[in-house]
């Protein structure tokens, strides 16, 4: 026996000590659920926002695409205006010769 038995603890009571201390530390340093359900609502946001810009960006690409084929058919439908008052004029010059 120890000289003094008022402090004396045994050596397996110690170890279950650390033990439980340890389990302890190691639940309680964890994401609580609240924690996690947050966290998992931040990403699907962050992923929403994501989603969003490149949509955004795809629309702005398809409406830039659509005005330079609206300005392409703006200009053929110009050229064939010009070509057919040339051809007219052409024609009015050949009949009056």
């Amino acid at each position: 026996m120890p000289p003094n038995k008022i402090f004396y603890i045994p050596m397996k009571t110690t170890l279950k000590l650390f033990v439980l201390a340890g389990v302890a530390f190691l639940v309680a340093c964890g994401p609580s659920a609240e924690q996690l359900a947050e966290k998992a609502k931040q990403d699907s946001i962050r992923i929403a926002d994501s989603i969003a810009v490149v949509e955004a960006e795809a629309a702005a690409a398809a409406a830039a695409e659509q005005a330079k084929l609206d300005s392409i058919a703006a200009a053929q439908v110009e050229q064939a205006k010009l070509d057919s008052i040339a051809a007219a004029e052409a024609t009015k010059g050949a009949k009056k010769k």
